[in-house]
């Protein structure tokens, strides 16, 4: 468990940066949260249930790592490679979701590869 009063510098640092990084995890599990499943499916990246798993996950290790080992994880690739998921969630896939989910289809002036 984390004890603040024998935290180095270098370990507050890494506490942090983990913390940022739990912040990032969590941040694009919420937004694959709050986008239709429709909008994956329209994109082709997956599926909203595969993506959610993905950032749920992601976000569990990251905090998880950042809590329990204060930054300095025992098993180092893990928050890592949570955080690279969740930065290709939030660099890659959501701004395809985000442009499908606003056009959504109807009388929208959003065609298949942005505004008519």
């Amino acid at each position: 468990m984390l004890n603040f009063s024998t935290l180095s510098a270098l370990g507050f640092f890494f506490f942090v940066i983990a913390m940022a990084a739990s912040v990032v995890e969590i941040w694009a599990f919420v937004d694959a949260l709050t986008r239709p499943a429709r909008s994956f499916v329209a994109t082709g990246k997956q599926t909203k249930q595969i993506w959610l798993i993905i950032t749920g996950v992601a976000a569990v290790v990251g905090f998880g790592s950042a809590i329990l080992s204060g930054g300095l994880s025992v098993i180092g690739i893990l928050p890592v490679a949570s955080f690279v998921a969740a930065a290709i969630y939030l660099t890659d896939v959501r701004p395809k979701v985000k442009a499908i989910g606003k056009g959504g289809g109807g009388g929208s002036s959003y065609g298949p590869y942005g505004p008519w």
